[in-house]
């Protein structure tokens, strides 16, 4: 008597059914005394018999009219299978997952290969592509018993000895896709999982020598993603510890967390998986990379940013950059349990947005810029219109009366762009109450400062810069990009009338975010702006741990505007914030 072997069987209308078996033989018909009975004009009573043996199954057929398929090709008989054979009797498709491969996870033997047969080869095994080709259409699903996932107290740490099975284990997923064509545009998200995840475990049981430290659950979870999902960036994905994650090369993954990077222990197997990943992030938002476009700006579904660059730009093989956005919402509080700011520059601040004050975001690649004018934008009142511009949208705002517009880069033809700068002027025209444009690089700034200066107060912004006065200056260089040759008078003076604060986030080289200067923009005195400085980070040195040490301080100067305020009759924050003497 021979262990217990499954027989999976696929009918016609997709349904799925699993059998065990124990005896030696399987018959396969329409007869009712048939071990596995299937009905149909083509099948015979006893159609094909499947007998398992000690060198491994073997299937003939038992109808010469219409036969028995292999992988596509007619058989009179056939062996030994391999789990990832498929057998095509009628409309109906039948997998043999061998004893021994359920049992220990190991290879049925097939000592010199599957022999002709009746003077005839057998079907060859399809091969697979290359690492470097285009992977294959996904199949149509095919069932597998799966136990749930044990617990684990801690799952471990991808290493190069997961690496190597998980080469092994995607070649031959990539074979098996390739045997058994579908089109995956008919399935759902959860149908394609699914039917990846029930290949993923004929494949496993077709690995021989798969050594006890390797964890098949986990195994399976790596090619699963690294096939339909972004491979190993998904547990760094999950890891809310993890803020960034850079792919510099298919083997070479940076993180960064608590603003420190180091080198991440996964890799993806090769080239090809990499933009593969890629191609998945891009494709949902109407994106698309290759050679003609080799590089492009995108996002996640949470609204984390991307951006990916491939050969021939990347010399080094296709690159990725994640930007990751925290999971929840973040309120001022977060701001203040994160030292990026204190309470009364948190206070100031919010009062500021409230009272529909021009606010610009200054500050370095990966300063925080984004972050804070989500947090500052969501001080808006509800009642208010907004409208969003971004290159790619990242902005998380909460009211209701909003609106998001997003830049559309050219087509294959190099035709159909749709700048940020046209949308900044479109934007003018749908009634807004306030704008927030996601980031100002080029001459979308005049029509930014424009529209500040043109009853849309309260709008905000962010750019690059390193100081409140190179921030100046950028702007200035900026307006100049929109191809209007203005006097650098008039563009000084637009500046001093649209902006009123300037907010200065500083990442430093611990990794710590803050929040260096909130100055005030009062006027233009001899062709100059004029800046007055409300609130400074006073660095005091480094501590032992090589943390940035120092203090927030308010420097003694009030906002011109707050005078304003008062006087028509606006509450407004006490003067002792501000390092300012108390009202009498």
């Amino acid at each position: 008597m021979m262990p217990a072997h499954r027989i999976i069987l696929k009918t016609p209308d997709g349904g799925l059914d699993e059998r065990m078996f124990e005896h030696d033989l399987v018959t396969i018909g329409r007869d009712e005394a048939c071990d596995i009975v299937i009905k149909g004009l083509t099948i015979g009573r006893r159609h094909a018999e499947i007998r398992f043996t000690p060198e491994g199954a073997r299937i003939s057929s038992q109808n010469a009219l219409f036969g028995v398929g292999i992988n596509g090709e007619r058989i009179q008989e056939y062996g030994p299978l391999l789990s990832k054979d498929e057998i095509q009797v009628g409309h109906y498709s039948l997998y043999v997952i061998p004893a021994a491969n359920a049992a220990n996870g190991t290879r049925a033997p097939n000592g010199s290969g599957n022999e002709p047969v009746n003077g005839r080869p057998p079907p060859r095994p399809a091969q697979g592509p290359r690492p470097d080709a285009s992977p294959p259409r996904v199949p149509e699903n095919v069932p597998a018993r799966r136990e749930p996932p044990r617990e684990r107290e801690a799952e471990p740490e991808p290493t190069d000895a997961y690496l190597e099975w998980r080469v092994q284990a995607h070649a031959e997923l990539i074979r098996l896709m390739d045997v058994r064509r579908t089109d995956i545009t008919t399935l759902t998200e959860a149908e394609l999982e699914a039917t990846v995840r029930t290949m993923i475990d004929v494949v496993l049981g077709s690995l021989s020598g798969l050594p006890p430290t390797i964890e098949r659950e986990l195994l399976a979870e790596q090619v699963l993603h690294e096939a339909i999902g972004l491979g190993p960036l998904e547990p760094l994905l999950a890891d809310e510890s993890v803020t960034e994650i850079m792919v510099n090369a298919h083997d070479q993954i940076f993180v960064e967390r608590a603003g420190r990077i180091s080198k991440s222990p996964v890799h993806f197997t090769h080239d090809r998986s990499v933009i593969s990943a890629i191609e998945r992030i891009v494709a949902p938002i109407g994106r698309k990379i290759d050679e003609s476009s080799p590089l492009v700006d995108a996002r996640l579904k949470d609204g984390s940013r991307v951006n990916a660059v491939i050969p021939p730009l990347a010399l080094k093989g296709p690159c990725i950059t994640i930007r990751k956005f925290p999971k929840h919402r973040l309120y001022g509080e977060d701001l203040l349990k994160f030292g990026t700011l204190d309470e009364a520059m948190l206070e100031f601040l919010s009062f500021c947005v409230l009272q529909a004050k021009n606010i610009i975001i200054s500050g370095g690649t990966g300063s925080g810029k984004t972050t804070l004018l989500n947090i500052l934008s969501n001080f808006i009142p509800d009642t208010d219109r907004i409208v969003t511009v971004e290159d790619a949208a990242e902005l998380r705002l909460h009211q209701p009366n909003l609106v998001s517009l997003e830049a559309r880069p050219p087509n294959s033809e190099g035709k159909g762009a749709i700048p940020i700068r046209e949308l900044v002027k479109n934007c003018l025209r749908m009634r807004p109450d306030r704008i927030v444009v996601g980031e100002c690089r080029g001459g979308e700034a005049l029509d930014m400062l424009q529209a500040m200066n043109t009853g849309h107060d309260g709008s905000l912004t962010t750019a690059h810069a390193n100081s409140p006065r190179d921030m100046l200056s950028r702007l200035e260089v900026m307006v100049l990009m929109a191809g209007m040759d203005l006097p650098v008078t008039a563009i000084r003076e637009q500046i001093a009338s649209a902006i009123d604060l300037i907010v200065q986030q500083t990442r430093f080289k611990c990794g710590s975010r803050k929040i260096t200067a909130i100055t005030e923009v009062t006027g233009v005195e001899s062709g100059k702006i004029q800046l007055q400085d409300i609130f400074v980070f006073e660095r005091e040195g480094y501590t032992a741990e090589g943390k940035v040490k120092g203090h927030y301080a308010a420097t003694g100067a009030v906002p011109e505007f707050l005078e304003e305020l008062r006087e028509a009759g606006v509450q407004t924050p006490p003067l002792e914030i501000f390092g300012a003497p108390a009202d009498v």
